[in-house]
């Protein structure tokens, strides 16, 4: 086979993964289901509350992985969030059951093309790199058998009693201008500030906590924190990537302090499906930057361990 046709079949491989994830999400949202709020507490979930994470590494998995996997575990009922690879359940003494099927997850990098470094050398520019996506299969523990105890059991959810004052630590902690008042949630940019109504004001007080954790993902963005495009007005693509990435970041949020998310902006959905299909990498690059405004907030829980993302789900493209 000829490097031509090799570097082909290459490029259509990550274009058909991008297609292949997109449509997913697209499909769900259309059936009027988000993917980054799962019904977990019906009975169709049967895992407890938290970030998936690689049994053998216990490092957690980002991204676009963390939607991945979350579908994975409601779709077939999973009782944990703890995956492995095939080779990483031999390792530990197990195997996984004859007949189960993996689920695919991401690895996301970049590379320069020879005809690239070549364009670099001769114009003193620098390199391009294209982004791409591998493929890697992992299996839930559950369709695994010999594991060592402390790898098969699935984690207790955190305390409830524990969740709200974690929440306001972390407030406190980011030093992010943080106001309670007025009617309505919002991120100011221009002037770096988050505004949120009173705790009264919510018909549930859970969904304050929530709230907030929305606007913060927004406030992560800022030039001095996280460096996101803010520029987008109400009702343009820019806008609506950026809700999707608050979105999602306060569903990650939620997840590892034991709240179960919920849709913010339902309102929204609409704006997002036209932002995927036109583009079949945004919702890549939206669950990457939400991961890591995710992990940046989260980051300034004192009590919380820092946990790097599994090897194969790097998620930056």
């Amino acid at each position: 086979m000829s490097r031509y046709k090799r570097t082909a079949g290459a490029k259509r491989d990550r274009t058909n993964l991008y297609d292949d994830i997109t449509n997913k999400i697209i499909g769900e949202l259309e059936a009027g289901r988000v993917p980054w709020v799962q019904p977990w507490g019906t009975a169709a979930a049967k895992a407890p509350l938290a970030m998936p994470n690689n049994a053998a590494t216990g490092r957690g998995y980002s991204g676009i992985n963390i939607l991945i996997l979350w579908g994975a575990v409601i779709d077939h009922g999973f009782p944990g969030q703890s995956w492995l690879t095939f080779r990483q359940a031999l390792s530990l003494g197990g195997n996984v059951r004859k007949g189960e099927r993996g689920t695919t997850v991401v690895y996301a990098d970049r590379f320069v093309p020879d005809d690239e470094k070549k364009r670099a050398r001769e114009t003193g520019d620098d390199p391009q790199a294209i982004p791409f996506l591998k493929r890697f299969t992992v299996f839930n523990a559950a369709q695994c058998e010999n594991l060592p105890d402390e790898v098969a059991v699935a984690a207790p959810p955190p305390e409830p009693g524990l969740i709200e004052p974690r929440v306001e630590t972390l407030i406190e902690a980011t030093s992010i201008d943080f106001r309670i008042g007025g009617n309505r949630a919002f991120y100011a940019p221009a002037h770096d500030y988050v505004q949120v109504p009173p705790p009264q004001a919510y018909f549930e007080p859970i969904n304050w906590h929530r709230t907030a954790l929305h606007e913060l993902g927004h406030a992560s963005g800022h030039p001095s924190r996280l460096d996101r495009d803010m520029s987008g007005s109400f009702g343009s693509k820019k806008y609506a990537f950026e809700e999707l990435v608050a979105e999602m970041n306060a569903a990650f949020c939620c997840a590892s302090l034991g709240i179960v998310p919920t849709v913010r902006h339902a309102a929204y959905i609409g704006s997002w499906l036209e932002v995927l299909k036109e583009d079949n990498r945004a919702i890549v690059r939206a669950a990457s930057k939400a991961s890591k405004a995710a992990d940046y907030l989260l980051g300034f829980l004192p009590e919380r361990e820092t946990a790097g993302a599994a090897t194969p789900a790097r998620t930056e493209a």
